[in-house]
């Protein structure tokens, strides 16, 4: 039987969430990852557990057909593989950083510098697109602790909160790339292997959506119900029910989270009452 092979990450926050998100698109794997190969029981994929650095170059080599991983593992690792989908989470940011008592004055500050890094195929790549030449010296790990041990002048790497910059002494000045989980694959994918890979990016793509929507109920006096229905946005167009009490209609849409609490703003403004919100498990467009 013919399966789709697909790298994850073998521990850590990455890897949970990469494990999350096919349990949510009804994907049951047979071991968990404490084994380096678990297979589907319900759907035709084998996961791989790996060390992210590792994934690029096990898909190339055709070991693996897909993986998931950090969008910034992809552009310091690979060329080839092409990112099939954004997958809405383990987000960050990769940014410049250099000791608090110093005056940046923008990316020319750089110019002459040593610079620490983990990602120097990235950081090399900004310095040419701002036309700056500095010394990058490649640490793997710990890469914070270069300027206060004389190591380097400034720092590239990966902020989530910034709480580790604050506590090295150091802070952000320039962010470089954001990044996010993406899935991403190679060139060889056969036909058999691709309509597995399209099943499981539906899926992807239902729960995704779903992640990032709401579903609202809310009642409205008829008198308001164009002004109401104007303001919802919802996936065509809000479905409108009338209540056992003369003059009012229950009315059903979809809100998406970065709009949400304008919208609901507006629509008790325009006499909306008894507001439901619901979390949506699957959303099929």
């Amino acid at each position: 039987m013919v399966k789709l092979r697909i790298a994850i990450q073998k521990s850590g926050r990455l890897s949970e969430k990469s494990l999350q998100l096919l349990s949510d698109c009804g994907i049951n794997l047979s071991n968990g990852s404490r084994t380096l190969l678990a297979a589907g029981k319900n759907f035709p994929v084998e996961i791989l557990f790996l060390r992210d650095d590792d994934i690029p170059g096990y898909i190339e080599d055709g070991v693996a057909d897909v993986g998931i991983l950090g969008e910034n593992v992809v552009l310091e690792k690979s060329t080839e593989l092409k990112i099939l989908s954004r997958l809405n989470f383990a987000r960050c940011r990769m940014s410049i950083a250099i000791p608090r008592s110093e005056e940046y004055t923008g990316p020319q500050y750089l110019k002459g510098k040593r610079i620490a890094t983990s990602y120097p195929k990235i950081l090399q790549n900004y310095l040419d697109q701002n036309n700056i030449k500095a010394d990058i010296h490649e640490i793997l790990g710990s890469v914070e602790i270069a300027p206060s041990i004389g190591l380097a002048g400034a720092i590239f790497d990966i902020v989530s909160t910034g709480s580790t910059l604050l506590s090295n002494g150091l802070k952000e000045v320039e962010i470089v790339l954001k990044s996010e989980a993406v899935l991403v694959g190679g060139n060889n994918m056969t036909e058999e292997k691709q309509q597995i890979l399209d099943k499981m990016l539906f899926r992807m793509n239902a729960v995704m959506k779903a992640r990032t929507n709401r579903y609202v109920l809310l009642n409205a006096p008829n008198e308001n119900l164009d002004k109401i229905v104007s303001i919802l946005p919802g996936m065509k167009s809000p479905t409108i029910v009338p209540l056992a009490e003369e003059g009012w209609s229950a009315v059903h849409s979809v809100i998406g989270e970065e709009r949400f609490w304008d919208i609901i703003d507006q629509l008790k403004e325009a006499g909306a009452q008894g507001l439901l919100v619901i979390p949506i498990e699957k959303m099929v467009l």
